[in-house]
């Protein structure tokens, strides 16, 4: 499958997009200032126990407090609280990990037994803040590489169930336990698979740095305060994703296109090449025709092929999904036939939107009607196949006596929404046709200001409007002719009808 990755960047944000055959299936905004970010790690007080939560409600400096559940506090919750207190006291070396006189935690204890209000704590962010919910956190902290994932103070080796193949799962097991640090444990991750010993000693003294790194933190760290960033939104996305299928990563910054073939470089030496600098006249997401498809992509309609569609609906508390056959009733299938490509074509289509929108929770998807056991099993099976490319963690249940599919998806950020819908240009001025003689003074006001050539953005409507026609009689023709200028009117599928840019 041929996979493309396009970044567009704007002063210190960027927004990527992942293309798979040309099509969007995931889009991921990277906000130079983001905080509490999944995998971030940070020195919290305790605010308030919660007993019957059986949890805690911890400050890490966000406007809501944090929560905190007995369990995910982790068996090593004394270990930690001691290796925190020596840091600070300066009495701890970052490598020094025998804490093995430490007792643990029984797992079905009350949090007031095991920590108290006022009390520091270090603890890592898991589910990022949705709604009016603080974020979700963790003191079972562990770092995560391309490869692997680094557990202090554990001594266990564990290989992702992922990897099926029995010698490979041993041999990499054999592989983590002689490259193991004392004090801490490891995680093979999938993508580990067929990794040679070199590339995964990399991606451990990479972790090993970053370990470093929290330690060194550490010491001055204040309550509130973020102790270590495990990655920016971007690197982790690219160190998720990245596999041999990928073709090309297309950048419109040079700097950011520079640090990116040093992480390749890091990853996969091989692949360094396939990093582009894009400098084309037209905004990288016009030119890759990522923003028509986010305009096709989000709102509550979706179409699909051959006239079926599905209607998206958003709850408080799940997601509802309705697929609908559209016209193609009429294109000589039988009702049971016609009814399962339907189904088919929108299972794909779902499990695209599932990440795309980045949806979490209870998601129930009302399909078409179907009779035949052989058919809904048929369904079954292709919604399986299509989530099995997610990252996210998910459950599907069978279909039931309805027609229904529940699926649970992890929820660890907040929900993509982009508004699509726009409003009636008739009820935003008096008249539209005003806007084209709002232009045009524009554009006479940069001449008089003696510009000679300009380029306008507007909306593609606009722009059939503004080029259209017998070249010399066109607007934008009549427009040069006037005013003595060269003008380039370009179209933006971004732009909203009655928006326009001058450059």
């Amino acid at each position: 499958m041929r996979t493309e990755l396009v970044i567009q960047t704007r002063e210190s944000d960027a927004e990527i997009a992942l293309l798979q055959e040309g099509r969007l299936v995931e889009l991921v905004a990277e906000k130079g200032d983001d905080r509490f970010s999944v995998g971030d790690i940070y020195l919290g007080r305790v605010k308030k126990i919660a007993a019957g939560l059986n949890a805690a409600f911890v400050d890490v400096g966000h406007s809501k407090d944090a929560f905190l559940h007995y369990h995910d506090l982790g068996p090593q919750l004394a270990t930690w609280q001691s290796f925190v207190k020596k840091v600070a006291l300066g009495k701890q070396s970052a490598m020094a990990m025998d804490f093995s006189g430490q007792p643990l935690i029984p797992k079905d204890g009350q949090m007031e037994e095991a920590i108290k209000s006022g009390q520091d704590i270090l603890v890592q962010i898991i589910k990022e803040p949705i709604s009016t919910k603080g974020p979700r956190i963790s003191s079972e902290i562990s770092l995560a590489g391309r490869f692997m994932v680094l557990v202090p103070f554990s001594d266990r080796v564990s290989v992702s169930q992922k990897i099926r193949e029995r010698k490979e799962k041993e041999r990499l097991r054999r592989l983590a336990e002689s490259v193991r640090p004392k004090g801490f444990g490891l995680i093979v991750r999938t993508v580990a698979e067929n990794k040679t010993e070199v590339e995964l000693m990399a991606d451990l003294e990479g972790l090993l740095s970053k370990w470093k790194t929290l330690h060194r933190q550490l010491r001055q760290a204040k309550t509130g305060q973020r102790v270590l960033r495990e990655v920016d939104r971007a690197s982790a996305f690219l160190r998720d994703v990245f596999n041999e299928s990928f073709e090309k990563i297309h950048v419109d910054s040079e700097d950011l296109a520079a640090e990116i073939r040093a992480y390749i470089a890091d990853i996969a030496p091989d692949k360094v090449d396939i990093v582009k600098f894009y400098s084309g006249p037209a905004p990288i997401f016009q030119q890759f025709n990522v923003d028509r498809q986010v305009k096709t992509s989000f709102g509550r309609t979706v179409t699909m092929q051959k006239g079926a569609y599905l209607i998206i609906e958003h709850t408080e508390a799940l997601h509802v999904i309705d697929v609908n056959s559209g016209n193609r009733g009429s294109m000589g299938e039988s009702q049971e036939e016609g009814a399962l490509a339907v189904n088919l074509m929108a299972a794909e289509e779902i499990a695209r939107q599932l990440r795309l929108r980045d949806m979490g929770g209870i998601i129930v998807i009302d399909f078409i009607d179907m009779h035949k056991n052989e058919h809904r099993k048929a369904l079954f099976d292709k919604v399986k196949e299509v989530m099995a490319l997610d990252r996210a963690k998910h459950k599907i249940l069978p279909p039931s006596r309805f027609g229904l599919v529940e699926i649970t998806r992890q929820r660890v950020r907040p929900e993509k929404a982009i508004e699509t819908q726009e409003e009636n240009p008739d009820a935003l001025v008096d008249a539209p046709i005003l806007l084209i003689e709002k232009m045009e003074q524009a554009l006479e006001e940069m001449t008089g200001q003696g510009k000679r050539q300009c380029t306008l953005h507007v909306h593609p409507f606009l722009h059939a409007y503004l080029t259209k026609g017998f070249f010399w009689k066109s607007i934008r023709h009549q427009w040069q002719r006037k005013h003595k200028v060269s003008l380039e009117v370009v179209a933006r599928d971004s732009f909203k009808m009655l928006e326009y840019k001058f450059q």
